[in-house]
């Protein structure tokens, strides 16, 4: 075997088709998208060469920084709510066992595996101002009952209620799995020396679960940032693009005002965005101990 692996030309053989797949369906595409940016192209016939023209558009268009700010405020309800509640119901799960576990895990995995579109449009019902069932809720309370949640002052919020409750499944099990690889000898000692559950989760848990907590935040973030079909579902970015999305802007731009070039520019500064993104979260979850030699020392002596 380790003959056959030091062979060149069976390595080149083994690399070359996930070479071939990132060079046609990734690098290629971005290469594209940078050139068409400079550009007018709308999508059919010739196009024109118009330098930083788009990107220069760009910088004074409100609506995509509107898109913007709704994805930053969707990657922030991720990250702090999310995944919090996410991580700590799968710490319960793992510790519920039995038949429980499996059923509970299925039941918070389920809006996952529904179509986005059918997702969209229950949550419409649940969101109409005349019959859904969350007026009808308020009404039994004693409320009007009468809001209308997709109007100005509520569409964000009743867009990013949606996304993060659709997208909750993905987040726990990510953690589940991530707390079912903890060694359970290190619980078992835990609870022999009288650490509490509370100790036990904030000292040995989390601690461990660093790793997958990165992975998880990152994938949130880029998330938020290519959000589009349940947007482009629920609301399509109305009223007055108070629920735009980065994406979503994109393909409008795109598709629907054949402004092919505009929107290429802003698949340019999108991809550069969730570079730097995932550059900076790298940077904050680095292991400090192999940045600062005297962590490390400290942690080797004691």
């Amino acid at each position: 075997m380790k003959k056959l692996y030091s062979n060149k030309l069976v390595i080149f053989t083994l690399v070359l088709p996930g070479l071939l797949a990132f060079l046609f369906a990734i690098l290629a595409p971005i290469c594209l998208s940078v050139y068409y940016g400079f550009t007018d192209y709308t999508g059919m016939g010739s196009l024109n060469f118009i330098g930083l023209a788009n990107y220069k558009e760009l910088v004074h268009d409100k609506a995509f920084w509107l898109s913007m700010r709704n994805s930053l405020f969707l990657a922030l309800g991720f990250i702090c709510i999310q995944h919090p509640i996410a991580i700590v119901v799968a710490a319960i799960l793992d510790k519920l066992g039995g038949r429980g576990e499996g059923v509970f895990r299925c039941i918070y995995f389920i809006p996952n595996v529904i179509s986005v579109a059918v997702i969209a449009y229950l949550w419409r019902f649940i969101y109409n101002p005349d019959f859904g069932l969350l007026n009808n809720i308020i009404k039994a309370f004693g409320g009007k009952g009468d809001t209308n949640w997709f109007g100005t002052d509520m569409a964000i919020w009743s867009v990013l209620i949606v996304l993060i409750w659709h997208g909750f499944g993905w987040g726990m099990l990510i953690y589940y799995t991530g707390i079912k690889n903890i060694d359970p000898v290190l619980y078992e000692a835990a609870a022999i020396d009288g650490a509490s559950q509370k100790t036990i989760f904030l000292r040995i848990t989390l601690p461990l679960m660093k790793p997958v907590i990165q992975v998880n935040v990152t994938m949130a973030v880029i998330s938020a940032l290519k959000q589009m079909e349940t947007v482009y579902l629920l609301t399509n970015g109305g009223p007055n693009n108070q629920t735009q999305f980065a994406a979503n802007y994109l393909y409008q731009q795109a598709f629907k005002a054949y402004k092919y070039g505009y929107g290429n520019a802003i698949g340019v500064v999108f991809i550069v965005i969730c570079l730097v993104a995932t550059v900076l979260l790298n940077w904050i979850f680095r292991d400090r101990s192999e940045v600062n030699p005297k962590i490390r020392r400290k942690r080797a002596v004691g």
